[in-house]
């Protein structure tokens, strides 16, 4: 296979083993599903990639070409927090979660997102041998997890989504055990779904209602990420 597409290899290997279990190119391909995916060569990755796209698997999600300035950016400031465990709320298509685990192998991450069909995808990676990450489906304003549950909990491109901003971020900033990460458009788009628009103030008053301080602001290529602490720590 040629190497000019630059994969997340291992996780896209995961996808296609999680996707194809019990299929003709299981069968074919036994050794290459049965292995533990760590114990796999870069050419078994390779071929697992291959296989997945002669079955018609969309791969292009896992492509490093994807990711984006305000992504780098997150992950970036994740290095220096060093989470011990981490809730990606809203991982849709994974734009930052496949990076995320892909500079954060050892990390045990819990993918939330509101469709089945993403959260079988992401259950397909877990399947598929990358075992520290695990997804369901909910809602951010509705979280089925206790207080305090992880230690980072992300929200990115998330919270212009949704009606009743302040309940979700309550409920955020109830299960962080530390930080919350949350980025947000600050421009306007033609983008129907966005249905509000922060500013950096509006989003700092917000976080302190519900216990978090220290917060900090960057922006991104018209992006705003803010890190807010816990008051608790």
């Amino acid at each position: 296979m040629s190497t000019k597409r630059p994969y997340y290899e291992r996780l896209a290997a995961a996808y296609v083993r999680g996707r194809l279990s019990g299929s003709p190119a299981h069968e074919t391909h036994h050794i290459l599903f049965s292995t533990p995916l760590d114990a796999l060569a870069k050419c078994d990755l390779e071929t697992l990639i291959q296989i997945g796209l002669d079955a018609g698997l969309r791969l292009h999600r896992f492509k490093r070409t994807m990711e984006l300035p305000r992504v780098r950016k997150v992950l970036g400031v994740l290095k220096g927090l060093q989470p011990s465990s981490l809730l990606d709320i809203g991982s849709g298509r994974g734009a930052f979660l496949w990076p995320l685990l892909d500079a954060f192998p050892d990390l045990p991450v819990t993918a939330l997102d509101l469709l089945d069909y993403r959260v079988a995808d992401i259950l397909a990676v877990r399947d598929g041998g990358v075992s520290t990450v695990t997804s369901l489906c909910g809602d951010a304003t509705r979280l089925p997890f206790a207080d305090k549950r992880f230690d980072v909990v992300t929200l990115l491109e998330v919270l212009e989504h949704i009606p009743d901003t302040q309940r979700a971020l309550a409920e955020v900033c109830r299960v962080a055990g530390r930080f919350v990460v949350l980025s947000v458009p600050t421009k306007p788009d033609n983008n129907p779904e966005h249905i509000h628009l922060f500013d950096q103030r509006t989003l700092s008053e917000l976080l302190r209602a519900h216990g978090m301080a220290h917060i900090h602001a960057d922006y991104v290529h018209n992006h705003l990420i803010m890190v807010a602490r816990s008051v608790e720590i």
